[in-house]
């Protein structure tokens, strides 16, 4: 019996669901998680390991291990592994690989069709990397969506209303993005989604909470010789167990974060007040990037029916509390914020790919103070439309730049240069008349 798989390649973990005529369901992926670590790791072979595999290695090695892959996807700069250099689109590869590889063993037999989710503002370069990427690890014929037409569809086959306004709020390890989109159980519409906010993801509040121990320790992180071999290895293992401490305490509310420095062992305190006072101004940057999603696509908040969070950070109660309270809308409940886009993901292979929909329409950040004019810049594909927009003014918090459309056109670059060439062609002629003019008044004058 065939099935469809759905793979998302996240920032931080890596998720997998199959679908089958009786339903959805996911792959299991870690070994105490259905979800892996976004994680790869080179052996001392040169062979690549991934998830619970290469995080093993992250401590023992961690010279060997790079996180956050799919942010690399389509830089210059390759990804350095010890003595050897890797694109990061190989390291990516290795991913899907092994993930296609756990499900046919699981399943018995290959996939029939594989849908990858990416994010809402992949330009058509990145994405046409990632299907080169995907192509390279052996899944010929992918299909790429967007994360937010694919949690949006999971959340539709159980509650959303046919045509409903969902305002998809993702925070995930990688950055924030917000996206609105028509629900349809078959192919929902997005109709407008923001620039990516950095300096808010789950990364940048594991780093948040390795200050905080840094200056409860009086600095004594930033005093290590970054140079011994010792050092790498603490910080890997503290960061670890930063991460475990910022999931604790969506749970708890307290936690303590064991750091192991050279000759001795301490122990710090951090209780989930200490962590919501870390969110509260990123967190209105967010709901700024929010309402301008909504308004972009010439709607208020009113007009949302409800709002779906999504992603690992989503899951601090505190982000919860304050979008329903800011926003003023419904929370759509019962949909995993880490499993969802797998899901929706594998279920929309047996939905038949849209039609080109209307443009839809992506917030970018002018120069920090000025309101720069609205332009309409399409790319290749006609998949987006950016118009520039006032920076927010969100406490420093600058645009993420990996995530954001890569330029103009080929179509546009090609009118640039014919207005180029019509502006010489002009000058020319101008000049050839004031030849002529100078040679008729030197032979008058003669």
């Amino acid at each position: 019996m065939t099935y469809s798989l759905g793979i998302d390649l996240g920032t931080t973990s890596v998720a997998a669901a199959v679908a089958r005529a009786a339903g959805t369901s996911m792959v299991p992926l870690g070994d105490q998680s259905v979800v892996a670590p976004a994680v790869v790791a080179v052996r001392p072979d040169g062979s690549i390991v991934t998830g619970d595999a290469a995080e093993w290695r992250a401590i023992s090695q961690p010279l060997l291990v790079a996180r956050s892959v799919r942010r690399r996807l389509g830089d210059l700069e390759p990804i350095r592994l010890g003595a050897v250099s890797y694109p990061a689109a190989t390291l990516l590869a290795a991913q899907l690989r092994d993930v296609v590889q756990k499900a046919t063993d699981q399943e018995g037999e290959a996939p029939e069709g594989v849908v990858l989710p990416h994010p809402t503002t992949w330009a058509p370069a990145r994405r046409a990397r990632f299907d080169e990427m995907a192509r390279a690890a052996g899944v010929d014929t992918p299909r790429l969506v967007t994360a937010a037409e694919a949690v949006v569809h999971h959340a539709t086959r159980s509650q959303l209303v046919e045509g409903g306004i969902v305002a998809v709020y993702d925070l995930g390890g990688s950055g924030f993005e917000a996206t609105v989109v028509r629900a349809d159980p078959r192919n929902s519409e997005v109709l407008a989604t923001s620039e990516g906010v950095d300096g808010l993801s789950g990364a940048d509040l594991d780093d948040a909470i390795l200050a905080y121990i840094d200056d409860a320790l009086g600095g004594a992180l930033v005093r290590l010789d970054m140079d011994d071999r010792r050092t790498a290895v603490v910080l890997a293992r503290l960061r670890q167990d930063c991460v475990l401490a910022k999931e604790t305490l969506s749970l708890d509310t307290e936690t303590v974060v064991p750091v192991f420095l050279p000759g001795r062992c301490v122990e710090i305190r951090l209780d989930r007040t200490t962590l919501e006072q870390m969110l509260v101004s990123p967190l209105e940057s967010t709901l700024v990037a929010l309402s301008r999603a909504v308004e972009s696509a010439g709607l208020t908040s009113a007009d949302v029916d409800a709002v779906l969070l999504v992603g690992g950070s989503s899951r601090i109660p505190l982000v919860a509390e304050t979008v329903a309270r800011e926003f003023g809308r419904p929370l759509v409940e019962g949909v995993h914020p880490v499993h969802a886009a797998a899901l929706g993901a594998a279920a929309l292979a047996g939905v038949p790919a849209p039609a080109a929909h209307a443009v839809p329409v992506v917030l970018r950040a002018a120069a920090s103070g000025t309101a720069a004019p609205a332009t309409a810049d399409r790319h290749s594909g006609g998949s987006t439309q950016i118009v520039d927009l006032p920076r927010f003014p969100t406490a420093g918090l600058e645009p993420r730049h990996d995530d954001v459309p890569e330029g103009p056109s080929a179509a546009a670059a090609s009118v640039a240069v014919q207005r180029r060439l019509g502006l010489a062609v002009v000058l020319t002629a101008v000049g050839a008349v004031a030849v002529l003019i100078l040679v008729f008044v030197f032979v008058l004058a003669s």
